[in-house]
């Protein structure tokens, strides 16, 4: 049988239209093994997963593009990724741990948010950013990374102690004050950019109902409503009702203005509070990371277009990577030194606090999809990202192996 006998058999216009198939297929074994590959480094896999969505895209090899008018699937299966991944950071949030470190990790908190923000407005300032431009690129900074932080202090056996509980609560608790900072930007430089003081009331208003209302229906409703579901004859109720949660929140957000990861963070910090909150975790994580994150990570590296960049956006990149690194260290540092740790202790902490990981990129395409920042921008952020995630593991073996016990 020759060629062309060949190409008959084939269906070349059905076999395009069935080309997501294969997209999908490249996409989840190549980030499997760019995650093995990281972590043989000694880096977090999620190092390896946006690196990958670089070198599949249009960047360098080509062989996944999205097109920006007409995203499709891959796009929207990005997105349920990205709900199911706060969704999990919520699930995985300890009430009752943070409680303990309270002080500490909120005055890490508070640093860590005031220097990136402030620090990063600076720079997008003095780069000839306008206004709404300049005070996203300090709500970027503000992110912090709380899986990269905690399995790097779990692989040095320091993430029971008083230093490692306070960066896991104070990077949960930037990650909520990021979201919320991220939700009233998102309002106020929506429309014209323009807002009056009648303007940032309503939204502070919608903000506080929405926080009011998921709190009640979260402490009243779920509970009973999951007690219900677990009588009904069928199979995963529990991890049916988990997305529905997960997504019908975040549609809420969505409702009210608001980022639709806030709904996601704060179901899932909700179910914490509840018995359901180990066997949810674990069957939801086995679905997101298996396929639903896998996409989203690639789909932000196939996003970010290294090519072509100027001498500016280079000088912007190696500038806001200082920034990111030192507003970080000097802000969550100063936190923990008022907080009573030592000097040492308080480097440590500050280190912890240094990678944007994923929620910095969560906040990124929000900011890309809302026209906040073009894609010049969102790749800077994906570098980044990706420089802060790759110093922050030496930066904590460096200090913590260091340290007199």
């Amino acid at each position: 049988m020759n060629f062309i006998d060949i190409e008959k058999l084939i269906d070349l216009e059905k076999l395009h239209e069935f080309h997501f198939l294969w997209d999908l297929v490249l996409i989840l074994i190549a980030v499997k093994v760019a995650g093995h590959l990281s972590k043989k480094m000694g880096q977090p896999s999620v190092f390896g997963e946006l690196l990958v969505g670089i070198i599949l895209g249009p960047a360098l090899l080509g062989w996944i593009v999205v097109d920006p008018e007409n995203p499709g699937l891959i796009k929207e299966l990005a997105e349920v990724g990205v709900i199911l991944l706060m969704f999990l950071a919520g699930l995985e949030t300890d009430v009752e741990e943070f409680k303990k470190t309270a002080y500490g990790s909120s005055l890490v908190a508070i640093g860590g948010v005031i220097f990136p923000l402030v620090t990063g407005f600076a720079v997008g300032t003095l780069f000839g950013y306008e206004f709404s431009t300049a005070i996203f690129i300090g709500t970027l900074l503000v992110a912090t990374s709380v899986s990269i932080s905690v399995q790097t202090l779990r692989e040095l056996g320091k993430l029971q102690t008083k230093e490692g509980v306070t960066i896991l609560g104070a990077a949960v608790l930037d990650d909520v004050l990021g979201i919320i900072i991220l939700s009233v930007v998102v309002g106020f430089t929506a429309g014209s950019g323009e807002s009056s003081m009648m303007d940032i009331f309503l939204l502070l208003g919608k903000i506080l109902l929405f926080f009011v209302l998921i709190f009640l229906i979260g402490r009243k409703v779920l509970p009973r409503l999951f007690q219900w579901g677990a009588n009904l004859l069928t199979t995963e109720v529990l991890l049916t009702f988990g997305i529905i949660t997960a997504l019908s929140f975040a549609y809420f957000a969505e409702m009210f203005g608001l980022a639709g990861i806030v709904g996601s963070y704060f179901a899932g910090l909700m179910l914490s509070l509840t018995k359901y909150r180990h066997e949810l975790f674990e069957k939801v994580e086995v679905i997101s990371f298996s396929f639903f994150v896998p996409i989203f990570f690639v789909s932000i590296g196939v996003a970010a277009d290294i090519s072509g960049l100027s001498s500016d956006i280079l000088w912007l990149i190696l500038t806001l990577t200082v920034v990111a690194i030192l507003s970080k260290l000097v802000g969550g540092g100063l936190g923990a030194k008022l907080a009573g740790f030592d000097w040492r202790s308080s480097s440590g902490i500050g280190a912890g606090m240094v990678a944007r990981g994923e929620v910095g990129l969560i906040v990124a395409s929000i900011g890309l999809s809302r026209g906040l920042i073009d894609n010049e921008l969102f790749t800077v952020t994906v570098i980044i990202v990706l420089a802060t995630t790759l110093v922050t593991p030496p930066l904590l073996k460096g200090i913590f192996h260091t340290k007199k016990s």
